[in-house]
């Protein structure tokens, strides 16, 4: 246990005691997913899943969600919209250590399912229309619930995201964690892993490992695509 983070939302998620999920189907069959079905994970103030599209990001974020009593496709605990059917049921199978005395708010921010969220937001404030970019719209929703203190999670929210609001969105997450939050995202984006405070976990097909920032294959690609692009475009069919 992280003896520091007694006082997180959520200190460790680890396998119910009474399930037993079947390491046979996924999304067990995912390295990253049956490794915390078996050994458990520890969170920081600030944790970040990085890892190629399949390695379980987005389902390890949207079970935390789930379990968290949030809605799945985005929003908080008072969102009730559902477009579609998008978990994969690792929710049922999950224990939250939760810190004592911690908040239990929270808010979910997916870049996938947002413009649903937005949608509905419009029919239960009586049909008023929002004529922004989805970026616009993302930025706006996580500011205007900036001081909501709790569990924040966000899942590839730079999707959604120019290179400004990424930053916009970087400022925010320091924010939030120096007001008490907790932050736990998945990304693509060496951008919102930057935060030296970051706990990194690099999910690939061994499983989950803590990586520091300059190690993760996201940032040392990205640096030789911006220092040399002609080396990976000539490549291209």
């Amino acid at each position: 246990m992280l003896s520091a983070n007694f006082n997180l939302p959520i200190r460790r998620i680890e396998e119910h005691v009474l399930s037993s999920a079947p390491r046979n189907e996924w999304p067990a069959t995912m390295p990253a997913v049956r490794e915390i079905l078996t050994n458990g994970l520890d969170f920081s103030p600030l944790t970040v899943f990085v890892g190629e599209n399949g390695s379980g990001k987005s389902t390890i974020v949207e079970a935390i969600a789930g379990a968290f009593g949030l809605n799945v496709e985005g929003g908080t605990h008072n969102a009730m919209h559902r477009t579609q059917q998008t978990e994969s049921g690792l929710e049922d199978h999950l224990q939250l250590i939760r810190g004592a005395g911690a908040s239990k708010k929270g808010v979910f921010l997916r870049a996938e399912t947002m413009h649903g969220h937005f949608a509905y937001q419009s029919e239960v404030n009586a049909g008023r229309h929002n004529f922004q970019s989805h970026g616009e719209s993302f930025i706006e929703f996580f500011t205007a619930r900036a001081g909501i203190r709790g569990l924040w999670i966000f899942d590839e929210a730079e999707s959604a995201l120019s290179f400004n609001g990424c930053l916009t969105l970087l400022t925010q997450i320091k924010d939030l964690l120096e007001s008490g939050s907790q932050v736990i995202m998945s990304t693509h984006s060496p951008i919102l892993a930057s935060l030296p405070q970051a706990t990194i976990f690099e999910l690939s097909a061994v499983g989950i490992q803590h990586r520091n920032y300059d190690e993760l294959d996201l940032v040392q690609n990205w640096k030789l695509f911006l220092d040399a692009p002609e080396r990976f475009l000539r490549h291209l069919g």
